[in-house]
């Protein structure tokens, strides 16, 4: 994949999530897919996402910071949210909060193969007192 065609690809992927338009996620969602280091599949990866956007109703991705090179894409996603309960086992209970997420993918066949992704859980601490 040439940067070019890989950005406007990644893009479309965010903006499939944006839209929770599931349907189409198997068109940037690769059979294999894996999310650190777990095999998910096109089915697992929809069942992670559609929990996200259960445990977070107004969860909405933004891309604060994107660098690609064939075949990877690193982005920092910004996320301004009011998760519902717990939240990587912090009590948030309708707060807002404010975090980023550092992904790492790796494409095959022009679709995400490999995820490694870390949420920064210390700004939310840190929102939380």
């Amino acid at each position: 994949m040439n940067k070019r065609y890989l950005e406007a690809t990644y893009r479309d992927y965010i903006t499939c999530l944006n839209n929770q338009d599931w349907t189409n996620l198997d068109q940037f969602v690769h059979d294999d897919a894996h999310h650190n280091g777990k095999r998910l599949g096109v089915d697992g990866y929809r069942a992670m996402l559609e929990a996200d956007y259960e445990q977070i109703p107004d969860l909405h991705f933004n891309i604060e910071l994107l660098a690609v090179d064939s075949p990877h894409v690193a982005c920092r996603l910004r996320f301004d949210v009011t998760p519902k309960g717990n939240f990587l086992g912090l009590p948030i209970n309708g707060q807002k909060v404010t975090f980023c997420e550092n992904a790492f993918y790796r494409f095959q066949d022009n679709k995400i193969q490999e995820v490694w992704s870390v949420i920064d859980k210390t700004a939310i601490e840190t929102q939380l007192g």
